[in-house]
């Protein structure tokens, strides 16, 4: 007869069991980390890693023009309104197959655009005099120069030979060396590296103007969107700073990532709005609006979703489910899908249930510091469903931090302040120009020419 277990016995078996199912979640969980890291590990060797988008997709999307008739710029190109150069393509005195006469019948147009691969050399003769009151000495200036100087400094660069030269460096991503290669090549113009770098920063000296315009209309803007990421002068750590406004863009370079960079450029009685990513050096901005921005919760919620398990997965899964919801709130009001009085019914429901979901303490750690940092900033969630139109998230500012994050993977940064310094000036005017519609490369050459004209409008 088969013995009864005891209490004791049956309680031992049950703790037993719960323990081995543990263990094997814990494994498992160990088990999938330790392949994110692998692959992190691996990733971070590849030279592409960092613009990396991952394993190819199973069903791709089919490559090239999309069906329609208003998609994009047609393939085939206009004739040019002007002809500078006709040219004959006669025909062959036989035939090249059997050597017989031909006869011509008809004339086709093929047209054709080309570069002139060839340097413009200009002279000036500059007239000199004497003033015959004052006698002070008189120099005369054509509108396409770009400096008084003369004797040893006489032979200079033009103003679109320059603002070419800021061009290839500051936009293009070219190192000097490479400008210097690309000018010799194409054009037959002798420059040295040092010659490069100081064009442009003569070119950044010159720009010092429109950059103070530019500072002055991202402050007076309704909203600005900052963000910061990390450079390099000298071989050593900096920060580059970005404040990206409706119709201009400030960059600044600084050794360090304090708030006193935006406090500098905006002020702190900036009362407009601010869309940012929650870092704390923004708070400071008391008469500021704040729109947090929702992309960077959402990625946290994912981040916190890979390695949470059983009940943990509640909490990132009700705060994913209520920013889609505003999100998707927002899309459907622009549609013209929700009157204004549903958008503020429908905002209202959403605070409540956003509120109930990060009040109260959560058992797990890295949920609670989540749930807290929401309750700190949670009159900052739903203020774009308060303004429609205005940004949900700081994808401005990530995308005005691209163009400088690409110059910095290419060469590294600045090797002086000097350096820095250009480099925030025209990164800010390029950045600016293409924002207006304007040629930021003829918008330079033409500040070159006349010493002082205005920033382009906005669109």
């Amino acid at each position: 007869m088969d013995a009864i277990p005891c209490q004791g016995c049956l309680e031992r078996d049950k703790r037993i069991a719960q323990l081995e199912r543990r263990v094997a979640e814990l494994e498992a969980q160990v088990a999938r980390l330790m392949r994110q890291l692998e692959e992190a590990v691996r990733a971070g060797k590849r030279q592409a890693a960092p613009f990396s988008k991952g394993p190819a997709k199973s069903e791709p999307k089919k490559p090239g023009r999309k069906v329609g008739e208003d998609y994009g710029i047609k393939a085939h190109r206009q004739p040019p309104e002007q002809i500078d150069q006709v040219l004959e393509a006669p025909l062959p005195d036989a035939c090249p197959d059997c050597g017989g006469p031909i006869e011509e019948t008809e004339i086709h147009q093929q047209f054709q655009t080309e570069i002139v691969r060839k340097a413009l050399y200009r002279q000036f003769n500059v007239h000199i005099g004497t003033c015959q009151c004052c006698h002070k000495r008189v120099q005369g200036r054509h509108e396409l120069q770009t400096s008084d100087a003369l004797g040893a400094a006489a032979s200079q660069l033009g103003p679109d030979a320059q603002a070419a030269i800021a061009e290839l460096n500051k936009n293009a991503g070219l190192s000097h060396g490479k400008v210097v290669g690309c000018l010799e090549n194409l054009f037959g113009v002798s420059l040295s590296r040092g010659g490069s770098a100081h064009t442009v920063l003569r070119v950044a000296h010159r720009c010092e103007p429109i950059y103070a315009t530019i500072r002055a209309a991202v402050r007076s803007a309704a909203w600005v969107v900052p963000d910061e990421t990390g450079w390099r002068v000298g071989g050593l750590p900096a920060w580059l700073h970005g404040f990206v406004a409706p119709d201009a863009t400030a960059y600044v370079i600084d050794p360090t990532r304090s708030g006193s960079v935006a406090e500098a450029l905006l002020g702190l009685d900036y009362s407009g709005t601010m869309i940012h990513d929650g870092w704390s050096t923004y708070n400071q901005f008391l008469n500021a609006e704040h729109q947090q921005c929702l992309r960077h919760f959402l990625n946290r919620c994912e981040e916190i979703l890979t390695t949470a398990n059983r009940g943990s997965v509640r909490f990132p899964r009700e705060v994913q489910r209520i920013l889609h919801q505003a999100l998707n709130l927002r899309n459907r009001y622009l549609a013209g899908d929700v009157s204004d009085h549903g958008l503020k019914i429908a905002r209202a429901r959403l605070e409540l249930d956003f509120f109930d979901a990060i009040l109260g303490s959560k058992s797990d750690p890295i949920n609670e510091r989540f749930a807290q940092h929401l309750r700190n900033h949670c009159g900052e969630i739903f203020l774009f469903l308060d303004h429609p139109g205005l940004d949900a998230t700081n994808w401005r500012a990530e995308q005005a931090m691209r163009f400088g994050v690409i110059l910095r993977k290419i060469w590294g940064g600045n090797r002086t302040w000097a350096g820095a310094r250009a480099q925030g000036v025209l990164m800010s005017v390029w950045r600016t120009c293409w924002q207006r519609g304007r040629s930021a490369l003829n918008f330079v050459s033409q500040l070159l020419r006349n010493g002082a004209i205005p920033l382009p409008a906005p669109p």
